[in-house]
């Protein structure tokens, strides 16, 4: 266990544990008393110097295992994670008029999502606690990103999703060897199972709403953005918004640097979700507490009725001054399309989802053009095939003939 682990808070009472041995959640609260894990940050402060990174070579998540409660025997065993492409546009942001864009590609993981970083740490803490089994509920990429780092570490892994999985990450699920369970119901339904099967057969539980490690390993998308930037972050960060566990280590991320001194400040958080499951943009809006809705969204990996971690979500937009969002499906569709016209980088829909919440954002005047903006896309649209067919046309079978070659290629202006 990490030397700078100082214990844990419960995010609902308040209490502090303080313990370096693991914990789930608050045994005064129960489940829904989502624990933070909480540092020694003056003891962080003379190890993670801007010295540090810049002597490290380890250019991956685990550059950052310091700051991340885990031990370290494994790690070279480990798949590489992170340290993704910070991409610097300039096509999409003449687009839109903003003076600086930076899109962090965080499909480009070796699952293909963001939920890499927390499956990662709970594969590591798994073999740590000594599990012979790992289990986690997901829509689909923490399912897929689980099965991977699982399947990379020998470390079995039983699966559960939705029945509206995509095809994409059921395939990548099985294709790893997991024990796939495909629920008949909704996400609601497919977390309840995997909770009951959890406690009854004592395997590892990497769900991200109960397991205060995961947030550990999603804020290194701030950290990675924060030390590509040279320590000077953007003045927004954008991202899509699902159980909240992905906005609540976004936040932590930059809210820990900000407590070592290697940043100034904390950027401002656009929480983004579809308008057909929008629970987090709801209750905001009406500043009433959060509500179940319906899962109504082809955007799957952030159709989430029930956030499991709705306290670290709310907290991390309010406390990072930001704001919510939420858009139609037809935006993320088009936002799809935007994304690979201008940047050539190929996001499924939850992940453009912050695309679309920023250029609404943008129209609304929430985010001014002459501000600086990061936008995370948390996943490729590979996972997602079916859903990205439409936002393209679909292609015209051609005659081998160069006349009618050159009437199609002026229909398109390519001549």
């Amino acid at each position: 266990m990490s030397n700078f682990i100082r214990g844990y808070r419960c995010t609902v009472c308040g209490q502090f544990f303080e313990t370096k041995e693991a914990m789930m959640t608050c045994p005064h609260c129960g489940e829904k008393g989502i624990l933070d894990v909480e540092f020694d940050y003056e003891a962080l402060k003379k190890v993670l110097t801007k010295e540090y990174f810049q002597n490290n070579r380890n250019y991956s998540m685990w550059r950052y295992a310091p700051l991340m409660g885990i031990e370290e025997n494994h790690i070279d065993e480990m798949l590489r994670i992170g340290w993704t492409p910070l991409v610097k546009s300039f096509n999409l942001s003449k687009e839109l008029g903003l003076k600086e864009l930076y899109i962090k590609d965080d499909g480009l993981n070796p699952s293909g999502s963001s939920k890499d970083r927390a499956s990662g740490v709970a594969v590591l803490k798994a073999i740590e606690s000594g599990a012979k089994v790992i289990a986690c509920s997901s829509t689909g990429n923490a399912a897929s990103s689980c099965a991977c780092h699982a399947a990379h570490m020998g470390l079995p892994a039983v699966i559960f999703v939705p029945k509206r999985a995509p095809i994409g990450k059921l395939t990548q699920i099985s294709l790893y060897g997991a024990t796939l369970v495909v629920v008949d119901g909704d996400y609601k339904a497919a977390f309840r199972l995997s909770k009951e099967a959890i406690n009854k057969y004592g395997w590892y539980n990497r769900n991200a709403a109960i397991n205060p490690f995961m947030v550990e390993g999603k804020k290194t998308v701030s950290l990675e953005i924060a030390e590509q930037l040279n320590f000077k972050p953007t003045d927004w960060v954008v991202v899509s918004v699902g159980d909240g566990c992905t906005v609540g280590g976004v936040y932590k991320g930059f809210y820990e640097l900000h407590k070592l001194g290697l940043i100034d400040k904390v950027p401002k958080i656009l929480g983004v979700q579809s308008e057909g499951c929008e629970p987090f943009v709801k209750a905001s809006r009406e500043n009433a507490p959060l509500e179940e809705c319906e899962e109504n969204t082809l955007a799957d990996s952030i159709a989430v009725g029930i956030p499991r971690n709705p306290l670290k979500a709310l907290r991390a937009v309010e406390n990072s001054k930001g704001s919510w969002i939420s858009v139609p499906d037809t935006e993320i569709i088009n936002a799809m399309a935007l994304l690979g016209k201008k940047e050539g980088i190929f996001g499924e829909p939850a992940a453009v989802t912050s695309l679309a919440g920023l250029i609404k954002a943008l129209n609304e005047g929430i985010i001014s053009k002459d501000e600086s903006v990061t936008i995370i896309i948390t996943g490729n649209g590979l996972k997602d095939p079916n859903n990205a067919q439409k936002a393209i046309s679909k292609p015209e079978l051609m005659e081998p003939n160069i006349n009618k070659l050159d009437i199609y290629l002026k229909e398109k202006g390519v001549i």
